[in-house]
């Protein structure tokens, strides 16, 4: 069957998605369609075999009418994730496979939140497994860099590295600054605000010993030293779907997932929270002609926030995306290996015009729909990447020019 894709969000990543899947042929043909149909459109110039379409992602059917028009038969999510259920859905009433890179949405638990999960990232896609599984169609979520990335190193760590693992822990940190035309460092989210303020301020997600839990936010800092030049970073807990993902398919003691924030960046997480402003639930405000309008503080603060896309010209540094694993290797000996994935945004933007956190995140789900598309990768229902081979998608990697490392360091022993 001939790969024909449609890509929904024209966004940081889906850009990035469309340059870097421009150099490929594993497919016939890219639909990029996004609400603002003249953004779909400079992101479809990329390729003759691209095409633009305007779409509402909060419509099932208005996702299943691009598919069916044109023949689509693969589903690529690259927007919010307050979007994932209308897209997943409408994939599946379509006929059509489906990729994700953000799992369907938490809820906390309403009396326990720091203790207690309550509606887990990605259970309303993973309640749907049956259904996917039935019509013989697969939906691969969490396909990303983290999740995504991550998660395939921890099939290769179970398979290839590890005959016991105590814990898997993504740890994600960079020595990225954004400046003006001054040079001035100034506050810019490399990634989605909507997105990074849902991951944040929720409470963040642990397992262990066989279940899971839920933490504060920012809890258990650590300082972890990250390779090619970034060095340490403090590290805390935020909720991310690896944590929700690894455990089903690897066998772990605990599963953590860190991100280096930095002091600045929590103190303007805490002071959205505060103030109110990473609340989604719309509010009444006052309209410039006299009148009123409802808005969603979240969103305005993402309105007002540099776009992720148009930072790269002045941002420098490095990112990197890995997995920290402990326990014993298959020598039987203590073992520990950070698997990592480094990316300079230099060399991003002068490669590929994007820059290096939304490319990052991009480069997977396009290695992952070629795995599909020559067989490599199969499966129907609803799976994460830790459910195929990680081998050949490593490859892959290196393949596009991005190559992945390992960093063993000294355990004692006794």
């Amino acid at each position: 069957m001939t790969m024909r894709i449609l890509l929904i969000g024209a966004g940081g990543v889906g850009s990035a998605f469309a340059a870097i899947a421009a150099r490929r042929d594993f497919y016939e043909a890219i639909v990029i369609a996004d609400y603002d149909e003249a953004r779909a459109a400079r992101a479809a110039e990329d390729d003759p075999r691209f095409a633009s379409a305007r779409v509402d992602a909060s419509s099932e059917a208005s996702v299943a009418e691009l598919c069916r028009t044109h023949a689509i038969t693969h589903v690529m999510n690259a927007v919010d994730p307050v979007f994932n259920m209308p897209i997943f859905s409408g994939a599946l009433d379509a006929g059509a496979d489906y990729l994700d890179m953000a799992m369907s949405l938490s809820q906390p638990h309403p009396e326990a939140p720091y203790s207690k999960t309550g509606v887990k990232l990605g259970d309303e896609q993973f309640a749907a497994a049956v259904e996917w599984e039935q019509a013989g169609r697969l939906a691969l979520v969490g396909m990303g860099v983290e999740p995504g990335l991550s998660d395939v190193f921890a099939r290769y760590a179970a398979d290839h590295l590890f005959s016991e693992i105590d814990e898997l822990g993504t740890r994600d940190g960079a020595n990225l600054r954004v400046t003006d035309e001054e040079d001035n460092e100034v506050f810019a989210p490399s990634f989605s605000m909507w997105t990074t303020i849902e991951e944040c301020l929720n409470p963040p997600v642990i397992w262990q010993d066989g279940e899971w839990h839920t933490t504060p936010p920012f809890s258990e800092p650590e300082v972890f030293d990250f390779p090619e030049g970034i060095g340490p970073v403090e590290c805390v807990n935020v909720e991310h779907e690896e944590v929700l993902l690894m455990p089903r398919w690897v066998d772990a003691k605990r599963v953590t997932f860190k991100y280096g924030l930095g002091d600045e960046f929590i103190n303007i997480l805490k002071v959205l929270h505060t103030l109110g402003l990473d609340r989604t639930e719309p509010v009444r405000v006052k309209a410039g002609t006299g009148g009123h309008c409802e808005v969603s503080p979240r969103d305005v603060v993402a309105a007002v926030l540099p776009d992720p896309a148009s930072i790269g010209p002045r941002m420098v540094g490095k990112t990197c995306a890995g997995l920290w694993v402990t326990g014993t290797g298959k020598d039987g000996e203590p073992r520990s290996t950070y698997l990592y994935h480094v990316v300079d945004n230099e060399w991003t933007m002068r490669e590929y015009g994007h820059q290096c956190v939304v490319w990052q995140t991009a480069i997977n789900p396009v290695i992952a729909l070629e795995l599909l598309a020559t067989k490599v990768w199969s499966g129907t229902g609803v799976l994460g990447p830790e459910a195929f081979d990680a081998v050949p998608f490593l490859r892959l990697l290196e393949d596009y020019g991005s190559p992945w490392g390992q960093r063993d360091d000294e355990v004692d022993g006794g």
